[in-house]
């Protein structure tokens, strides 16, 4: 599985983001680092700072392969050559409702664009992946007739599109079977994430025979926004048993850098970086994490560069009380144990809140506890 990672072109499209040409250069620079094959890195069209944008992002000697994103005009194809891309993203709508609203124009004007601009791109040496914008609501004998065509006229693959997240992983799953069964174009899939099934649906096209995935950093993008570059690597080794080289141990700072450049928060219980995937507090789940931490979480943190939290709680137990005042080295009797746990509960209730040891140490002060190392 290789990594298309858009950050820099669809996640800047999220309202409100913009990432000054520092930011935008060492999210490039941390994405090469854990290992992302491919990175999306602007639209020189755009102008002369986007083009020289573009073109410094080139100028940084990465392993990864960098993609300039183009309309199916001519002159977009001009400006990223001129901007140094020696690969480049060409875009055009495949649905109906996208080609006569927003174009409006029909399939055979659509055919004949995309074939002439593939045609001008023959004069220079690019690697060129052709997409199809809201593919998913396309008829799928006109999507047919589009990746026969692109491979005809010089396409290096095909990416699929869902641009308003309408798939659902069964569906993507049987629209890119059956684009994988008409070609031997590599095929890439992008997702939108608007009913929550962007990572569930790429995946899915994985498993029908992509062999590229677009992601963005916590999944930013247009509305909902597109599959997460963390849930795809991560979902890919340890639910689908796929191998990589990917280096995850930069994937949490590489997160807080981008939220932080985007001027978003992490949610805590993001899903495989957020704070919460390894912090237990329930009775249960911590005493299951204390005998064997695989009882509750579905891989190690320190793939992540992570640690594992044990907190008290008003779902915790006892265990976990002695736990952690056992990590500062101090012990209790079993009956001082009782007194503080209902002290415990009634605090975490009041606050509302998680303690933690140094939370958990206060209270024993202020209950005056003799505390024995």
């Amino acid at each position: 599985m290789i990594i298309d990672d858009t950050t820099l072109r669809d996640g800047e499209q999220t309202p409100g983001v913009a990432f000054t040409r520092r930011e935008r250069l060492e999210i490039a620079r941390r994405l090469d680092a854990i290992g992302v094959q491919e990175i999306e890195a602007g639209i020189p069209v755009m102008g002369i700072e986007e083009s020289a944008m573009f073109a410094s992002i080139m100028d940084l000697g990465l392993k990864a392969r960098i993609i300039a994103w183009n309309r199916a005009l001519i002159k977009d194809v001009q400006a990223s050559v001129i901007a140094g891309a020696e690969a480049i993203e060409i875009s055009l709508p495949l649905s109906d409702i996208q080609i006569e609203t927003k174009l409006g124009r029909t399939r055979e004007w659509v055919l004949k664009q995309i074939a002439e601009v593939l045609d001008y791109c023959a004069r220079y040496n690019l690697y060129i992946s052709v997409g199809g914008e809201d593919a998913s609501r396309a008829h799928p004998d006109f999507i047919e007739q589009y990746v026969r065509t692109i491979e005809e006229h010089g396409a290096s693959r095909f990416r699929f599109c869902d641009t308003v997240g309408v798939l659902d992983p069964f569906k993507t799953y049987e629209m890119t079977k059956r684009i994988r069964e008409v070609t031997k174009l590599d095929l890439e899939v992008h997702t939108h994430n608007d009913f929550g099934m962007a990572t569930a649906n790429a995946l899915a096209a994985v498993r029908a025979g992509a062999t590229h995935v677009n992601t963005t950093v916590m999944g930013l993008g247009e509305r909902a926004g597109n599959a997460p570059l963390e849930e795809i690597i991560m979902a890919a080794r340890h639910v689908y048993g796929m191998e990589d080289e990917f280096n995850t141990k930069h994937l949490r700072p590489l997160s807080e850098y981008v939220a932080q450049a985007a001027g978003r928060q992490m949610d805590p219980q993001r899903p495989v970086i957020g704070e919460f995937m390894f912090t237990h507090e329930s009775g249960i789940h911590t005493d299951g994490v204390l005998k064997n931490p695989k009882n509750y979480e579905p891989f190690d943190p320190e793939e992540l560069d992570m640690t594992r939290h044990l907190v008290f709680g008003n779902q915790s137990g006892q265990h976990v009380l002695e736990h952690m005042l056992n990590q500062e080295g101090l012990h209790l009797e079993k009956w001082q144990l009782t007194g503080l746990l209902c002290e415990a509960k009634k605090l975490a209730r009041k606050n509302k809140a998680i303690l933690r040891n140094k939370d958990v140490l206060g209270l024993c002060e202020k209950m005056g506890l003799c505390i024995s190392a």
